[in-house]
């Protein structure tokens, strides 16, 4: 969920006061001051001021303006940092031998989201959506899940050599 879905949900759906909801989202996910926020939406500082003391409610035309701005801000932000999120237990994430990749003459840095359990897998997911991830890796079992969840594509893992490896070690251990 993006910070502007986020504003929207926080303001219609569970009730919260705008003011409050707007300042937080410029000041502490956005980093800015409410003169830069002004600066980059074109809303006068005044205007801002006012909405954010609770002194006025902005028209839909500002609102429209102030969740665009905050997607445009976000959306350069995450250009920045561009990154692929590979969520999986430790052994998998310890097989990965590099921390960023390029491609198509850019590079994309690599994080790792370390679990143990599926339910861990899916909350990473979305955690590394909110961090700003731009893809995800992530195992068969929980890829269904973790598609229908998050908006940015997900890659699932298809082992091939090591599963071949585990039968041959199942044979073994069974004759």
């Amino acid at each position: 969920m993006t910070v502007a879905d986020e504003i929207v949900t926080e303001i219609f759906v569970q009730d919260h006061e705008l003011p409050e909801i707007l300042a937080a989202a410029i000041k502490q996910k956005l980093g800015m001051s409410i003169g830069e926020f002004s600066e980059k939406s074109g809303i006068p500082a005044s205007t801002l001021y006012k909405i954010l003391s609770g002194e006025r409610d902005p028209n839909m035309r500002t609102f429209r303006r102030i969740l665009t701005t905050v997607r445009e801000i976000k959306r350069g932000s995450s250009r920045q940092k561009k990154f692929i999120a590979v969520i999986g237990a430790r052994g998998v994430l310890d097989g990965i031998e590099k921390d960023e990749i390029n491609f198509n003459n850019e590079t994309i840095e690599i994080k790792e989201y370390a679990v143990t359990t599926i339910e861990e897998a899916i909350i990473a997911a979305i955690h590394a959506e909110r961090d700003g991830a731009s893809a995800l890796v992530c195992a068969p079992i929980v890829s269904p899940t973790v598609e229908r969840i998050v908006t940015i594509p997900v890659a699932t893992i298809r082992p091939t050599a090591s599963v071949t490896r585990a039968i041959e070690l199942a044979a073994k251990k069974i004759s």
